[in-house]
Formats: C-alpha cells, structure tokens, sequence
C-alpha cells in the first residue's frame, strides 16, 4: 500500500502539463537510454543478503527480473521502503541513463540546462542498497560521471525533495569536490527515515567537513518565505563561496503544497525562484532530476515552474507573507551555527546554535494545516504568458547595434510629449534640452514595461537621479504602487518626500523603496565591492526586496562605483526575481562594455564568473549585522541572520 502514491502519471501528468503550456516545443529534446553497468558502479557497489549470499547490489537488480511475486517480496524484505517489480531493475537503468544524457548535453554546450523526468527516484539509494523507492541513485551517479568525464572538481548537490536524501549524503560525506544540501522534514527525527545524520549537525567526516549541509524542517506547513530565508542565509552565501562548476537538483516536489507525503505549504512558483537563483551558479549549467512529488496537480504546475523559469521566462511573484516561521529561522540558525568553522562567510557573524529550543505547537503560527482534498489549486496555475519581446531600450546615442541581438529598438517620445508628462512634477527639469532626450528615452522604454509589452529595459541619461526620480513617480501613477530602487555609484538622490521616499547621497551602493500605504525604507552601504557585495545582496538587499514585493525594480548605475561589472550583472540577474521580472536600468555611464553587461543579464544570458572568492571584512559583515538587526521587525526575510528575540 505505501508504493500507491508512486505512480507512472507522476510522469504521464507533468508531461501533459508541459505540452498544455507549449513548454515541449520550445525545449531540446534529449533521448533517454539506458545506464552502463559501468557507470552504475560508480556510485554502487557490494551488498550482503543472508538469502542472496555475497553479491552486487547491481547484480541482485538484475536478477529480480525474471523473479516471481513471492521471490521480489523476499528480496523487497531486505531494503527499507523498497520493492521489487520484474520491470523495476530496466527502469531504474533508464532513469540513471536519461540522467547523464542530460549532463552530457548540458556539458557539451548543447544546452544551456535542463530538466530529467525520471522514475523511479535516487536520491536515498546507498552504495550498497535500495532505499525509499530508490534503486540506483541518479543524481550521484550524474555527479561522479561529470567529475570522471569532464574533470570537474567542483559540484553542488542541491536537493529540495521533502525527505532527506540520506544515500546521497553517505556517498559523499568524505568527499570536499561535492557540496551537498538538504532540507527535509524531519520533526526532531520522527520523520522517515528518522536518521540522526540528517539533523544539522552532520557537516560531513574527514575532508568533507563543512561540505555536507542538512537544514532539517521541525514542523509541517512550511511555506514560500522559509524555503527563500534557506536560500539566503544559508545556500546562496555557501554555494557562492563553493564555486561550483556543475549545479544538480534532487527535484522532490513533494516538499509543495498539498503533498501527502511533506504537508508543506511551499506553492509552485516558489519553485521558479529557486531554479532562478541557482542558475546564476556554474556559468548557468543546471541539470535539474525529478525525485519525489505525489500530489499531481502540484507536482505538475511546479515542474512547469522549474521548465519556465529554465527557458528564461519572467519569474512569477511570489505569494504568502513574506515571514519565515520561527521552527524555520531556528532550523537556519542551527545550520549556520554548525557550519561557521568551514565557511570564509561566515567567520565574523556571531551565531549560536539554538539546541532543543522546540516550540510546542504543530503547526508553524504563520502557516495553514493542509487537507490535499481541499486544497484550493486555482493558486497553482501561474503560468503566465510570456510579452513577446523581453527587453526593450532606445538608440538616443547610435551604439544600440552594440547590444545583444535580442534587445528590441523603441521610438522615442517627443519634446511635448516629455514636457506633458513631467510639467506637473520636476518642471524645473524640463527646460534642458539634454535632459529632456534623455527622459525621452527612458520613458519610452518605461511604457513598455509598464503596459506589460516588454518585461525589461535599459536606458542611457546623462543624469541618472532625474531619469529614476521621474521614472518613480511615473509609475505610481501609472498605478504601480511598490517600486524599488537600487542606486550604484555616486549619484545625487532627488526626494520626493510627500511619497515617503528618503533622500541619501554618498557613493556606494543605495536601495530605496517608493509608494503611498507603507512604511519607507531607505538604506545604504558604502564602498560594496568584492565580496562584501555578497554579505549585502544576500544577506541585507534580497531579504528587504522579497519581503517588500515590489511591482517594479528599478537599477540606476552611476560613476565613481565600486562594484565591478560582474557585481552588477549578478545584481540585475538575482533582482529579476522580483516583480514578475519587470525591471528598468538606467544608466549614467556610457561606457559600452557597463551597457553590453547589463542588456546581457537583461535579455537572460549566463552570468560572468564573479571570481575568487574572498571574506568580508569583520568591519562589513558587522555593519550588515547592524542593519538587519534595526530593520529585522519591519522586514522580516531578515530575521533568520538577526536576532531571535524580537519573535511573536
């Protein structure tokens, strides 16, 4: 009976639901085959059975095929939560060779990523046995063979499945070339599979100290702003400093709404911004591998979520209050507190672990109990159309044919046209013919955006601060009531202090927030450069941003910055999770190589290496820490890296 929910139309459903959304034809189909022996034995390999005597675990697959009912109960016997079918062993080989198809064609540059719809799952398969419906273990396997093949010395292991992938954390525990990362419901080990090793404090043996991070979930109904919070204050910061060179996904979507097995409230579109960040790793090569997921419906519209957002298409907003429950910012603390003698990140943050601090209810405050009948799925269907042109700017200054061939070209407006729009505000602005072009400009791109006709755009001006403050104010009467602003390099902020937008001017790295009904937010970090760039975006400006929720990002670039061009890249690229990816750059420097990076990260190429990695000073990390914790009440994405005593 417990093998009811391990069905083929787990497959069968997210299929159709892919073609329904005419995501198919625009993916490259890669054919499945079958894994080698070869290639299984580098993950598997002997196993003892009283019944069977000495053996291959491959070998005693093999020879279930030919087996009667009685005989696959026997064998079925000796694994925890696995059983036999005479087709089980030719399955499992095609979900290991599909797999590694799919590396292969990513690899080799024949994609840029992709996604492997397999059966049976892998990822709690041991070296020496089945496991939890898992044969052979595909992700594994898909890691040792990329290390074999291509040399790779560096690969990230991120598994978001409900149920920790023990089989893989044993594989590698010892291994420092594999950077692994579950979360998992586990409810104080009362959860299968029940493991002490899964809780937080398993960092791995040997070598592979600090490269093993199990975050453990302690309560069910875990939702969209605690799968986030991991993100930022615990895998994005280590998955940066680590480097990776290939990104796996263990994809078990059970950990979503309205699984029977997770009961977590985590909706789909979650699942777009989770593929977005990690496609900012690895020059982009992403293999994401399905593992578990049981309610159709949410299994289905998320693997959708994982394929849209892997074609580049605009991240959906995100729904839910964006508040981590305090099991899950105790959960992240935990794991920070564990892995803080490993990680450069980490070395000035003081964190402690928070031992057998259980809070006594069974469902997290800010999180509904589920029922998987009743839930309502109408909040599934995000898939939302994409405009047919994705980024838009103008050619004031006849360098457009240097952009990207993507970059769609739009009239500018007139001189009237400006002076209509702006007269009632900033009319002191409108007298100067440079600055009327260059508002032209950038209104001209704005429209776009705000009329949903593009999803982004770029724009030149000579004075930055004018083109944003009008920008700003033009949206909100367009109707666009949350914009936030992100200022880098030394620039002049107009206010425009009726909105509750704050005046700061200093060089470095600035973000506002603008609208009418909400408290304002205005911040700013000096001298963000290197990888003290990290500590802000990660741990300060995200946290803000997504608990925010912006309808419009807006990024103005000026002179004298301290942040290189691959800190503003990976800037436009992380923040184009937010706002159904409508953003608007505009851009004081007219130096060709700033305009061509940013049009790239616009139009969705991969992002430049950002380069070695190198800690924050004890200095910054420290001013952060301020910061989170002065704002950490008013936007709670801060909470899981602040202090815990401001909790409900």
């Amino acid at each position: 009976p417990i093998c009811d929910i391990e069905v083929p139309e787990r497959l069968s459903s997210s299929y159709e639901q892919l073609k329904c959304y005419h995501l198919v034809e625009r993916c490259v189909h890669v054919p499945a085959r079958e894994g080698s022996e070869e290639e299984i034995l580098l993950v598997h390999s002997f196993v003892y059975f009283s019944l069977l005597h000495s053996s291959e675990h491959l070998e005693v697959a093999k020879s279930t095929q030919t087996m009667n009912e009685e005989e696959l109960k026997r064998v079925s016997g000796n694994y925890d939560a696995f059983f036999f079918h005479p087709n089980t062993y030719r399955c499992a080989r095609l979900a290991v060779g599909a797999t590694l198809q799919l590396v292969d064609a990513v690899m080799s540059g024949k994609v840029c990523n992709g996604m492997a719809l397999v059966r049976p799952p892998g990822h709690h398969s041991q070296r020496n046995a089945a496991n939890g419906f898992c044969l052979f273990n595909n992700v594994a396997i898909a890691a040792e063979y990329a290390k074999l093949k291509y040399g790779l010395q560096r690969i990230l292991i991120v598994d978001w499945d409900v149920h920790h992938g023990q089989g893989i954390q044993y594989i590698f525990e010892e291994d420092p070339s594999v950077l692994y990362f579950s979360w998992h419901r586990y409810e104080h080990q009362e959860f299968w599979p029940s493991l002490k090793e899964s809780d937080y404090d398993a960092v791995g043996l040997g070598k592979g100290k600090g490269f093993n991070i199990n975050l453990p979930w302690n309560k069910v109904g875990m939702g969209n702003a605690d799968y986030l919070a991991a993100f930022f204050h615990v895998l994005l910061p280590m998955a940066f400093e680590f480097d990776p060179e290939l990104v796996l996904v263990s994809a078990g979507y059970d950990s979503g709404i309205g699984d029977p097995e997770g009961q977590m409230n985590a909706t789909p579109e979650v699942f777009a911004h989770l593929t977005h960040f990690l496609m900012q790793l690895a020059n982009g090569k992403l293999c994401v591998i399905l593992e578990g997921g049981y309610h159709l419906k949410s299994l289905s519209e998320s693997v959708c979520m994982t394929v849209k957002t892997l074609l580049g298409d605009p991240i959906p907003q995100i729904t839910g209050e964006m508040a981590p429950c305090l099991s899950a910012v105790e959960s992240i603390q935990n794991v920070r507190g564990a892995h803080k003698p490993y990680w450069k990140w980490l070395m000035y943050e003081a964190i402690e672990a928070l031992k057998n601090n259980v809070c006594g209810r069974k469902h997290c405050s800010w999180c509904m109990e589920i029922s998987m009948n009743t839930m309502n799925t109408d909040v599934l269907c995000f898939v939302n159309k994409m405009p047919p042109i994705k980024t838009a700017t103008t050619d004031s200054r006849g360098s457009a044919h240097l952009l990207p061939v993507p970059v769609h070209l739009v009239k500018e407006m007139d001189k009237t046209e400006i002076k209509a729009l702006v007269s009632d505000f900033y009319a002191d602005l409108v007298t100067e013919d440079k600055t009327l072009l260059s508002l032209g400009s950038m209104l001209a791109v704005l429209d776009k955006i705000l009329k949903k006709e593009v999803c982004n755009g770029i724009a030149e001006s000579p004075t930055a601060a004018v083109s944003v403050a009008v920008a700003l104010r033009h949206s909100v009467r367009f109707g666009f009531q949350r914009v936030l602003c992100i200022f880098v390099g030394d620039m002049q902020i107009i206010p425009n202090t009726e909105d509750g937008f704050f005046e700061t001017h200093c060089f470095g790295l600035y973000l506002g927030i603008w609208g009418f009904v909400f408290n304002s937010f205005s911040l700013l970090l000096k001298d963000a450069e290197g990888n003290d760039f990290f500590s802000a975006v990660l741990g300060l400006i995200l946290p803000v941003a997504y608990s925010y929720q912006p309808n419009l990002t807006v990024i103005a670039v000026g002179p004298n910055r301290s942040l290189g061009i691959s800190g503003i890249s990976l800037l436009f690229t992380l923040l184009q999770g937010l706002a159904e990816s409508r953003m608007l750059a505009v851009i004081e420097d007219t130096e060709i190589n700033l305009m061509q990076t940013v049009a790239k990260a616009l139009v969705g190429a991969s992002t430049p290496h950002f380069g070695v990695f190198v800690p924050p000073t004890q200095e910054k990390v420290n001013k952060i820490k301020r910061l989170r914790d002065q704002f950490q009440q008013e936007w709670k994405m801060l909470q899981c890296s602040g202090k815990l005593s401001g909790f409900i």
